[in-house]
């Protein structure tokens, strides 16, 4: 019997994450439109804090600066952290440039 997540789509965690300190909108379709903070993000995802009415599975559209709207679906929850991911990789040149408005510290940046 294996063990660990079947997942239906290549996990996608091992990109590099970048500590991030942003507040968001997040818009759900059945519960409004709720405040989430996130913490880190990549270009295939992000992680948020503090956000108990959440489920596994549950979406959400959010507004990222460079990047505009986009959907990102829950697949992980732990207390009250949860992991979404994006519903299409971002590409490089943007991820780079929202990275400059929501991680304005530089030594927080990877160097390239």
């Amino acid at each position: 019997m294996s063990a660990g997540a079947q997942l239906s789509v290549t996990d996608q965690r091992r990109s590099t994450r970048h500590p991030v300190d942003f507040p968001v909108i997040g818009e759900h379709r059945a519960k409004g439109d709720m405040q989430l903070h996130i913490t880190n993000i990549s270009a295939h995802g992000f992680m948020i804090d503090g956000a108990a009415d959440i489920d596994r599975g549950d979406r959400v559209v959010i507004r990222l600066p460079d990047i505009g709207r986009i959907e990102a679906h829950c697949i992980w929850i732990a207390g009250e952290r949860s992991g979404f991911q994006f519903e299409r990789i971002l590409r490089l040149d943007d991820f780079n440039m929202m990275i400059k408005t929501v991680q304005p510290n530089p030594r927080l940046r990877r160097r390239r």
